[in-house]
């Protein structure tokens, strides 16, 4: 496996597909891009020439550091590389007084696995409240 820590040469139009099939949902190229951008730290995992999983954080330096957006592709699932990837943002994370993330609903045990904790008190606002209500993200009170 080839770890890419920059965007320079990523295919976006690639990492969309890669998000459609682990299936994380519909994630525009352009958008990617700049998410992508905008983060500290990004995590690029290639076999073969392929792309097949990816995660980034956005980090302020020194009080947080938002793990997000992992995928990994189906043929790779089960394979190690989404553990991999979660522990080389940690790594580079490390020294921020915290590091958070919030799962898909169903995948909280792989994080506990690696060492995060549940939150009582984190919030959300979400442009599609009702999608993010309906999918078990959020809940109303």
């Amino acid at each position: 496996m080839k770890w890419i820590f920059e965007q320079d040469n990523v295919d976006w139009a690639e990492l969309t597909n890669l998000y459609r099939i682990a299936p994380l949902g519909e994630k525009n190229p352009d958008a990617l891009k700049i998410t992508f951008g905008n983060s500290r730290y990004k995590c690029f995992v290639y076999q073969h020439d392929k792309l097949i999983g990816v995660g980034r954080a956005m980090a302020d330096g020194f009080d947080c550091s938002y793990i997000c957006d992992i995928a990994i592709h189906p043929d790779a699932q089960g394979l190690g590389v989404g553990k991999a990837i979660v522990t080389r943002l940690k790594e580079l994370s490390a020294g921020h007084r915290k590091i958070i993330l919030f799962a898909n609903p169903g995948k909280e045990g792989f994080y506990l696995k690696l060492g995060f904790k549940r939150m009582r008190t984190a919030m959300a606002i979400f442009e599609n409240q009702e999608h993010a209500l309906q999918s078990g993200l959020l809940y109303d009170e």
